[in-house]
């Protein structure tokens, strides 16, 4: 079934910090190139994915943004393309370039190469399992231009839509009317 056939999935997720890595919402698009590998995996054209705040710091329930999958790349692809290279972290630069989450190629032998960023431990480039879960299960960045970055300042949804509030751990996708999804999705797009 086709993109515009298929019913567009909502994804829902709880953000652990918020640095404007993952999501990278700088330039112009939002990107998920990192963390969240199982939504990275399923998401298709179209579908919605929606971050959460944590209750650590007392953001239950807060939206820091959400966005509309527009285009998949791979990682590789995702490197070479000269429209992405602002999303290549620039450590000691502005917020927007120390955060870069273009940072994952593969390297003329074939192996993965973790360029230094916010995924990288103070002793090497890969650190802490971060290249193994954000290319290990899937090769794909998502970018969306249909979006919304509030960070700490996003809304609450109203009481009608408290049902696609997601505070647990992983991510869901979540399974709704066709109309109340798209209300939901209305909703944050007038935001």
């Amino acid at each position: 079934m086709s993109a515009s056939k298929r019913p567009r999935r909502l994804y829902r997720y709880v953000i652990d910090h918020d640095k404007g890595f993952a999501p990278n919402p700088f330039f112009k698009v939002c990107t998920l190139a990192c963390c969240k590998p199982v939504i990275r995996k399923g998401a298709e054209i179209g579908d919605v994915i929606v971050g959460f705040g944590p209750a650590k710091h007392e953001l239950t329930g807060q939206i820091i943004y959400w966005m509309v999958v527009d285009e998949i790349m791979h990682f590789d692809d995702y490197w070479k393309e000269p429209q992405f290279e602002m999303k290549r972290p620039r450590p000691g630069g502005s917020l927007m370039l120390n955060f870069g989450d273009n940072i994952y190629h593969h390297s003329s032998d074939g192996r993965w190469v973790q360029e230094r960023s916010f995924h990288s431990d103070a002793n090497s480039l890969t650190g802490g399992g971060n290249l193994k879960r954000d290319t290990g299960h899937t090769d794909r960045v998502l970018l969306g231009r249909d979006f919304a970055y509030w960070g700490a300042e996003g809304p609450r949804p109203p009481a009608q839509f408290k049902g696609f509030v997601w505070s647990g751990r992983g991510q869901v996708y979540k399974v709704a009317s066709e109309g109340r999804k798209e209300a939901f999705i209305g909703w944050l797009q007038n935001q």
